[in-house]
């Protein structure tokens, strides 16, 4: 696998085990007797084998888990003003509020968090600034929401209220301690569905998918939902899609990700299907002088492409008027990358049973063992391909 496919092993597999035991999934890295006991063992050796990374590293540096035994941890922040109030909000939930020294360190890694993903989408880590006068309020509320729009995409309800309750909590106390003059994300709980006792969305259909499909009625319509649910992408990836990330190399199509590009780390991302669509795509954009580059640009965005809630909003609208309906609601951009996980384990588990009778035959003790000695790697990745790629088909045909 590939470290993103084994960072979702993580949060699909292993972190709802985590939780089970009592263990926080967001921050409490594993251990080896841990993952031997639950069945992850093998974990180790292809993050050896292939990666170069102890389990440790992965789990720290690429899924990113709080190393509690690490002194080297920083709050990374250039503006003073807005790392002293975040420390006296700390040292206060501690001595006057009581809060264990646990929890005051994850409400520091939240916030901390926060602060980053603020600074990645606005330019600036200043996050106190705004806060000083009324009239910067409606302004400043946009830009909350947008760093929770980055936040809807973490693997559950529970985690993405963790993260709004703890910084909701701190823009609260800098406002009672007179820092601020509102709060931006008093009601911010509003404008999302987040329940933590929700069950984690499914997966679209492969029927499904092909109504939504049915109803793309422009290039860049089509282009979304493919990247979602043909390729994979988390929103805000397809939200960012630059033609540089785009390798249209007829042996390995693929779109390539570089540091600060993807959650994960940098990495590539195979195109089995809509190679065409992307391709058109971009040979129409490129007849415009001013195109920018972005797959999905905006000229009234100061970062040149589309927001992440508008990708999320044009896929709302797609699945509507298709009359999806999943769990009672509309379907979630989110659930499209769901299916394209759930297909790919599907197709791995047919390339598994289409290996049944070689191990009887050799009389081998599992397909996987057949897999790992029988068949070369480029073997494996051609025959997995393929029948993604026979899936993908199915799902895209109009």
């Amino acid at each position: 696998m590939s470290l993103d496919e084994l960072v979702d092993v993580y949060w699909q597999d292993i972190a709802p085990k985590r939780y089970r035991d009592g263990f926080d999934e967001d921050r409490d890295v594993p251990t080896y007797a841990w993952l031997t006991e639950h069945g992850y063992s093998g974990i180790a050796y292809a993050l050896r084998e292939h990666h170069d990374l102890t389990p440790k590293q992965f789990f720290v540096n690429v899924v990113g888990l709080e190393d509690e035994g690490s002194d080297e941890w920083e709050w990374n922040v250039d503006h003073e003003p807005t790392v002293n109030a975040l420390e006296v909000y700390l040292n206060s939930i501690q001595t006057r509020g009581g809060r264990a020294e646990s929890t005051v360190e994850t409400h520091r890694t939240r916030l901390a968090k926060w602060v980053r993903t603020y600074r990645e989408l606005h330019g600036t880590d200043a996050l106190l600034e705004p806060l000083s006068e009324l009239d910067q309020q409606p302004r400043e509320i946009e830009r909350c929401l947008a760093v929770l729009d980055i936040f809807d995409e973490e693997p559950t309800d529970r985690s993405k209220l963790e993260y709004l309750h703890v910084a909701r909590a701190w823009y609260a106390f800098v406002k009672r301690r007179k820092y601020a003059k509102y709060n931006p994300l008093s009601e911010a709980g509003e404008e999302f569905g987040w329940e933590a006792s929700e069950p984690d969305p499914q997966a679209l259909t492969a029927s499904q998918v092909r109504r939504i499909y049915s109803e793309v009625d422009s290039p860049e319509a089509e282009l979304l939902v493919v990247a979602l649910a043909g390729w994979g992408l988390r929103p805000s990836e397809v939200a960012a899609l630059h033609v540089d990330q785009v390798v249209l190399d007829a042996e390995d199509p693929h779109l390539s990700f570089g540091d600060g590009e993807r959650k994960n780390g940098p990495g590539e991302v195979t195109l089995l299907y809509g190679v065409d669509v992307v391709a058109d795509r971009i040979e129409a954009l490129s007849d415009h002088e001013t195109w920018n580059g972005y797959l999905f640009p905006s000229r009234s965005s100061s970062t040149g492409h589309v927001s992440v809630s508008t990708i999320r909003r044009r896929f709302k609208q797609l699945a509507d008027t298709a009359g999806v309906v999943v769990d009672g609601g509309t379907p979630t951009p989110k659930m499209g990358r769901r299916f394209w996980y759930s297909a790919y384990q599907e197709a791995v588990g047919e390339v598994l049973e289409g290996l049944e009778g070689v191990a009887e035959d050799q009389g081998s003790s599992s397909t996987e063992v057949v897999l790992r000695n029988y068949l070369s790697r480029e073997q494996e990745r051609k025959a997995r391909r393929r029948r993604m790629y026979e899936k993908l088909e199915k799902a895209f045909s109009r």
